[in-house]
């Protein structure tokens, strides 16, 4: 299944409203989104507020779409289908 990186911004939300999106956004994959598996996300900051990069699995950008779409407090700033995933262990010298 393809997997992608997916660019979000939550504005200048409080840590405790990323908690409850954090766990609004695991639940509607558990209740709608079965075929939809968030891995991991980096959350970041900088002078404009709040913004992460999420890896998801999922069949498809339009369902990755959907989901954000239900999760809401945040918006969906670009997706990326990941090509390949390389570590420095895969750069010998």
């Amino acid at each position: 299944m393809p997997r992608y990186v997916i660019e979000r911004d939550y504005g200048q939300a409080e840590q405790e409203a990323m908690q409850n999106i954090g766990q609004r956004m695991k639940q509607v994959s558990q209740e709608s989104f079965p075929d939809v598996s968030w891995e991991h996300s980096h959350v970041v900051s900088d002078e404009t507020g709040i913004k992460s990069f999420c890896v998801y699995e999922a069949p498809d950008e339009e369902r990755l779409r959907a989901h954000g779409d239900m999760v809401r407090h945040h918006t969906i700033v670009r997706i990326y289908e990941i090509a390949d995933t390389v570590t420095p262990a895969d750069f010998t010298t």
